[in-house]
């Protein structure tokens, strides 16, 4: 192989009889008379892998998709989308929760290839978009980049007259304003769809595999290769990296292009493979955001600590996903043109307390929360406002307000209350007690971008016990990944989806548990992200689910006196917690 190439070298095998039949099964397309094709694919993700190829251009009349199927949670299911010109349609989904999956779709006239299989896939996987304030038509010309997700669209899109086809037309030239809004070349940003390459399933507690990157060579019999101008990480290589501890990369010089090393780059680091390079070229780390550049400048954690590599596959990831996922980076790219496109959707933060006297610390972690677009409401519950917290609420550089609700009202209703003075698209539930690190609303952010759930949370798997003051681990679930339930002191849902699920409800306690009740019965998915910068605090009285501090120490397999000292808790590296 050439320097044009990549190889992934001492891969883990793939785990279980599912992942041996999905990476052998890849992507296969079968042409058939009448405009017909068969797609079988390993997974979701490889029909995603195909619409940024040119057989995805292929027009059709008839498409039958197969492959193995497994329910995101029990009883799941998806719809396809709207598609101009269907004729009808068919589903059919396991039985169990397992097994194989059937999507057929038959038109009056044919169409692209890609635009039936991204009506298919919305029955296969969660597909929602962030609500963001305000939002762009993007086309390509030509071929689709793989860094699109799949609602993008190839030329110019049809509309009435009174509005421009497209507000942003991806070229390898020039293009017509007037047709296309603006003209962004596509050689410009390192941008990956985070929609296709994430850490979603990734198994941080469990991944050990040490893989090697080089430019050009032979992967061997456990690699994986692929071409640096190509569209990068395939479904099955993705699914590879999410069980791999680390990867080391030499060589990277030898590439002729440094923009097709830094988006391989990129790709990796989203998966939550923790890179380590020990000499990164400065064409390729001019091309990385700062921020991802930093962490890969950084040194690996020393020793034996697995939950300091972890932390630093978090920072890793967090920075791969908020400077280089398409869907965040490129509204900042036009925002010359756009203004509004370049803020991101503001998320409310409420605050529903009896005890005032202790809100100082919590009060103190929101405001220095790194996202930007922060708005903090802070309801009273039964008791008035104490001059500091009103004096707070004015000098707050983030938009703030309190509000007092009675006594009476019980504690859904409450919250509704509360919710009701709030502005922002997405709305974050926290706790007066409970510990919050910097990173932790832009963590729930982009866990919401990427796995397309209704809502999403952290897992309670660091616990801090009051009496011994001690923090420890516990297993709680598998993070990264769907889930039943999440820590309610990190519930974030859109407005809308709160809405269109009846709101809080109006019960005294176990709100958290109501809406992801009301959630999953009306067919939305909740998603668990990483743990850290989340710590729940267990006091020694007060709560109305209190099965005794045994209980977190029998399930305890790591311990610190006070937090655990990482800096995704808020607590600087090497000091005392």
């Amino acid at each position: 192989m050439s320097s044009s190439s990549w190889s992934l070298i001492d891969c883990p095998p793939p785990k279980g009889r599912l992942a041996r039949l999905t990476r052998a099964i890849g992507l296969r397309m079968i042409r058939l008379p009448r405009q017909r094709v068969l797609l079988v694919a390993g997974t979701p993700g490889h029909l995603r892998d195909l619409m940024a190829t040119p057989a995805s251009a292929t027009p059709v009349r008839a498409v039958r998709i197969m492959l193995p199927w497994q329910a995101i949670r029990p009883g799941w299911s998806g719809a396809i989308d709207p598609l101009p010109r269907l004729r009808r349609h068919r589903v059919s989904l396991p039985l169990r929760r397992r097994g194989l999956a059937t999507v057929t779709l038959r038109l009056h006239q044919p169409l692209p290839l890609r635009d039936v299989v991204r009506s298919a896939l919305a029955a296969l996987v969660p597909v929602r978009p962030l609500p963001m304030p305000a939002s762009l038509d993007v086309a390509a010309a030509g071929a689709l980049p793989a860094y699109l997700p799949p609602t993008a669209h190839v030329g110019a899109l049809p509309s009435p007259d009174e509005i421009r086809p497209t507000d942003v037309l991806l070229t390898d030239g020039e293009a017509d304003p007037a047709a296309a809004g603006i003209a962004l070349p596509t050689d410009g940003a390192v941008l990956f769809d985070a929609i296709r390459i994430n850490p979603r399933a990734r198994a941080d507690k469990t991944a050990d595999a040490r893989v090697r990157l080089v430019l050009g060579g032979a992967p061997g019999a456990n690699g994986r290769s692929g071409r640096l101008d190509g569209a990068g990480l395939d479904a099955s290589t993705v699914e590879m990296l999410r069980r791999v501890a680390t990867v080391s990369a030499t060589g990277l010089a030898g590439a002729s292009d440094p923009r097709e090393v830094a988006t391989l780059l990129v790709q990796i680091a989203a998966t939550g493979a923790v890179l380590r390079v020990d000499d990164l070229p400065t064409a390729v780390a001019t091309l990385l955001s700062p921020e991802l550049a930093a962490v890969l400048a950084e040194p690996l954690p020393a020793g034996d600590d697995p939950v300091a590599l972890e932390a630093h596959s978090v920072r890793q990831r967090r920075a791969a996903l908020r400077g280089h996922a398409t869907g965040l980076v490129l509204p900042r790219l036009v925002a010359g043109a756009f203004p509004l496109l370049g803020t991101l959707p503001t998320v409310s933060a409420i605050l529903m307390t009896r005890r005032p006297e202790r809100v100082a610390p919590v009060l103190e972690a929101l405001d220095k929360q790194t996202y930007p677009e922060l708005e903090i409401v802070v309801g009273l519950h039964g008791c008035a406002a104490p001059p500091a917290l009103t004096a707070w609420a004015a000098k707050s550089e983030r938009p703030a307000s309190v509000v007092e609700v009675p006594a009476g009202v019980d504690f859904g209703t409450a919250l509704g209350l509360a919710t009701a003075r709030s502005n922002g698209s997405l709305v974050t539930k926290v706790d007066d007690d409970d510990t919050y690190g910097p990173e932790h609303v832009w963590d729930l952010v982009l866990a919401r971008h990427f796995s397309g759930a209704t809502l999403v949370g952290k897992g309670a798997e660091f616990v801090h016990l009051e009496e011994r003051d001690e923090t420890i681990r516990r297993k709680s679930g598998n993070s990264e990944s769907y889930a039943e339930v999440v820590a309610g002191g990190t519930i974030l849902i859109g407005r809308g989806d709160l809405e269109n699920a009846g709101g809080w409800r109006p019960v005294p306690r176990s709100v958290d548990l109501g809406l992801i009740t009301r959630v999953k019965a009306g067919g939305g998915l909740v998603y668990r992200t990483h743990p850290f910068g989340y710590v729940y605090h267990r006091r020694a009285q007060g709560h109305t689910w209190d099965p005794g501090e045994r209980y977190f120490l029998d399930a305890a397999f790591a311990r610190w006196p006070g937090l655990p000292p990482y800096a995704e808790f808020g607590v600087p590296l090497g000091a005392s917690a």
